[in-house]
């Protein structure tokens, strides 16, 4: 071959070479041979089928964060990159600014798309807490709205920071990194199903476990895991409670006693007191007739007090047994919210009625003394004086037995257990009279 050809050889060879190098243009996808790493720890790449080379900043070379380049990437390795820009001039080649976390964002949000567009929901851990809401990892960065978080207000935010939750796509924007979320809307889905469950499953007389979730001033709402369920002001305990937060936290588990389940109405009645001691068991061995309690004044009426002697348990101080001296109502002499010492005159459990007495344990004034002596020495000159005496004396008797239960709504007294004995024994007198 002569000289001639093989100079015509070489040069169509160079020709080739040059037409087959392609143009890099910004928003191609490359592939990057990296060919070393500088001091300023950015990755030089060679452009595979350009013959130019480009740079990769550190923060360009993955989604995730990157604290050693040498783990990222190493001479030799081939990398997928796009094209941000060209940077330097004519003398150095043209070089040009390559990224290949951009390369990995465009396909997440690719992906995340088609979860959008499927109506599935995805996974992301919270990276930040921001003003007005959380910041996600998704591969991309997205953001859940304050009001989005949860079915319930959310006072702080920061409980969330570093959870992995389950999201709705609520609205999506590649062009402008736009990524709006929701769990709310996945605790809600999910909260929906779990109630339709439990209003199959609950049954009114089980006792089950729940949290307590709300406190208001009429009760506390329990959540019974899908559905929450109210225990009134009044079911909460035996002893009389002003307001549900002086006794009860939210979030403290608690036993309760599911009372109703309205499936129509998505209702649940429960009771917690139901799940304690009956505060009149074992009464008659708590408080035998006889037995000196410490109490305190609940509630006065016109015809007596009553007293709470144990949690739970009132028992009634009728007038007469207040004090040896006439008093013309309670308010006289007691005080809601008094604490007295009583002494227990009569016990029904089955009825739940408790009879006491205040002046039982009070010394009788000398002048009541005097009177007694003065009638009994009366009593031995008059023979028809000592029995109508007598029977005054057992009219009293009466009367103390009968008025220790005073009528009051509540408790099923009647008027004949204050009265009756007392107009049954005045009857006989005026007979014998």
């Amino acid at each position: 071959m002569s000289e001639n050809e093989n100079s015509q050889n070489g040069n169509n060879e160079l020709l080739d070479a040059l037409n087959s190098v392609e143009e890099v243009k910004i928003g191609d996808v490359v592939k990057g041979e990296v060919l070393a790493i500088d001091d300023d720890k950015q990755v030089i790449v060679g452009i595979q089928g350009t013959g130019v080379e480009g740079v990769v900043p550190l923060k360009e070379l993955s989604t995730q964060r990157v604290e050693d380049v040498n783990e990222a990437a190493k001479v030799g390795d081939v990398l997928d990159l796009v094209v941000i820009s060209r940077i330097g001039n004519d003398k150095e080649n043209g070089s040009y600014l390559l990224s290949h976390r951009r390369l990995e964002a465009r396909k997440v949000w690719d992906d995340v798309e088609k979860e959008y567009e499927a109506g599935h929901t995805i996974k992301a851990p919270v990276t930040q807490v921001v003003k007005g809401g959380l910041v996600v990892d998704a591969g991309v960065r997205g953001f859940i709205p304050a009001s989005m978080i949860d079915d319930h207000y959310v006072e702080d935010l920061n409980a969330y920071k570093g959870q992995e939750l389950e999201l709705k796509i609520i609205e999506i924007e590649p062009s402008e990194n736009r990524l709006i979320l929701s769990h709310r809307a996945v605790v809600e889905k999910t909260r929906e199903a779990q109630r339709a469950e439990a209003l199959q499953t609950l049954q009114a007389g089980e006792v089950v476990s729940g949290k307590v979730a709300r406190l208001t001033n009429f009760g506390a709402f329990v959540d019974l895991g899908g559905i929450d369920g109210l225990v009134h002001v009044s079911e909460i305990s035996f002893d009389r409670v002003e307001k549900p937060a002086d006794v009860l936290k939210v979030g403290e588990e608690v036993n309760v006693k599911i009372l109703s389940v309205d499936a129509d109405r998505e209702r649940v009645s429960l009771s917690i007191k139901a799940t304690l001691p009956e505060p009149w068991d074992g009464i008659e061995e708590k408080a035998p007739q006889g037995a000196v309690l410490d109490g305190k004044v609940k509630r006065l009426t016109s015809f007596g007090a009553f007293v709470e002697v144990f949690p739970g348990v009132e028992g009634l101080v009728h007038i007469s047994q207040i004090s040896h001296q006439h008093i013309a109502t309670p308010n006289d002499v007691l005080k809601v919210g008094q604490e007295i010492k009583v002494k227990v005159l009569d016990v029904r459990p089955d009825e739940k009625r408790l009879a006491l007495s205040i002046k039982a344990l009070e010394e009788k004034p000398q002048s009541a003394e005097g009177e007694n002596e003065s009638e009994s020495h009366s009593s031995n000159n008059n023979r028809g004086g000592n029995n109508r005496r007598n029977n005054n004396r057992s009219n009293r008797s009466a009367s103390e037995r009968s008025t220790a239960n005073a009528p009051e709504e509540s408790t099923g007294f009647t008027l004949g257990d204050l009265i009756g004995n007392e107009l049954k024994n005045a009857g006989t007198n005026d007979d014998e009279n």
